[in-house]
């Protein structure tokens, strides 16, 4: 298995085309994103570049809530006003598409982290997530 898993790299596994948000967008829209598409990352990018990261994580440190299930979405009106720049991981860790899935793995494991945008010439192409590992592990 050591071997097949240094000859794949992260196109192999990768998600493709992933949802992007940008950095003006409010908590409660990456919120109902997040939550409406059943993803847990999101890549922050502005004028097609990388700026950034944002997860479920760090929207409940911004809420300083210990789950998200137990906020008030509906009416708290600080929710629209609150921009995910000021929240999200700046200069996250990336990888490219010929990454090794080894590398990309280490990576996440090291930094203890979900999720890995893929970035090729500055621009992002693809996000790799624990899950993208599992799925592959799975089809193994």
């Amino acid at each position: 298995m050591d071997v097949i898993m240094n000859q794949l790299t992260i196109s192999e596994i990768m998600t493709r085309s992933p949802r992007i948000i940008r950095p003006d967008s409010s908590l409660r829209h990456v919120f109902k994103l997040m939550k409406n598409h059943n993803i847990r990352q999101l890549p922050v990018v502005d004028s097609g570049k990388l700026v950034g990261i944002i997860t479920d994580r760090d929207l409940r440190l911004a809420l300083n809530e210990p789950s998200m299930d137990s906020i008030s979405w509906g009416n708290d009106s600080r929710l629209d006003r609150l921009k995910i720049e000021g929240y999200m991981t700046t200069n996250p860790k990336t990888v490219s598409p010929t990454t090794p899935i080894q590398r990309a793995a280490e990576l996440l494991v090291v930094y203890k982290i979900g999720a890995l945008p893929v970035v090729e010439d500055g621009m992002i192409v693809g996000i790799v997530t624990t899950t993208d590992f599992l799925n592959y592990l799975i089809k193994m």
